[in-house]
């Protein structure tokens, strides 16, 4: 009888395959004629407990690159499975492949997970339950924002953002060098400028409700 293909049951997360890696664990380092390796489909199906065992259990070189000179860490599609890549399994995140460029890189210029790419950046990703929020610019210094819940007056539309404030805000936000000090102390006068004019308006109210 063949030996099942061990690719296809990592593809699969097949429980036949930590069996057969134990009985022959020459297959858990093996590529085939491209350089794929079990690495590589563990990581393409995002097999995470796979991924770990490779490494931890049959000492896997998890820098293992195929024939471009791709890590596995190129085929994440994932934030979750990016940061067990880099944060549990040591994946050196720097390593670039024959065309030169780097995971995020080559994950950045494709486009289809800017998740993945922004948390390879170094750009702050939050998480609620297995869901991913796509990062924001972060905030200039000394600037927080305080969550809390909503007024009836801005639940009934009475409370509406200045839509010139969003503009200007979104334009900032959308150019290149956000994090320039240029930008930053641009956005920091932004907001010094909207909160005046929000206890303005408040000392107003404030006022007219003292006078009726």
């Amino acid at each position: 009888m063949s030996t099942p293909n061990q690719y296809v049951l990592a593809a699969d997360n097949s429980p036949s395959l930590l069996p057969l890696l134990r009985s022959n664990p020459s297959l858990a380092s093996a590529q085939d004629a491209h350089g794929y390796s079990l690495l590589h489909a563990a990581a393409s199906y995002g097999h995470l407990d796979l991924l770990r065992s490779l490494v931890r259990e049959f000492h896997v070189d998890i820098n293992l690159t195929d024939e471009d000179g791709d890590t596995c860490l190129f085929v994440a599609e994932t934030v979750e499975l990016a940061r067990c890549l880099v944060e549990e399994l040591g994946i050196d995140k720097t390593l670039k492949n024959d065309e030169g460029l780097t995971a995020e890189e080559a994950i950045s210029s494709d486009g289809s997970f800017p998740d993945v790419a922004a948390y390879l950046r170094g750009t702050p990703v939050s998480t609620i339950g297995d869901s991913v929020t796509r990062p924001g610019p972060s905030l200039p210094p000394n600037v927080t924002v305080n969550f809390g819940t909503m007024t009836e007056s801005a639940a009934n539309g009475n409370d509406m953002p200045d839509p010139e404030f969003k503009r200007r805000i979104d334009e900032l936000a959308s150019r290149e060098n956000f994090h320039s000090e240029e930008n930053q102390r641009e956005l920091r006068d932004l907001v010094t400028a909207a909160i005046r004019g929000v206890n303005a308006e408040t000392q107003q109210k404030d006022v007219r409700r003292r006078l009726d």
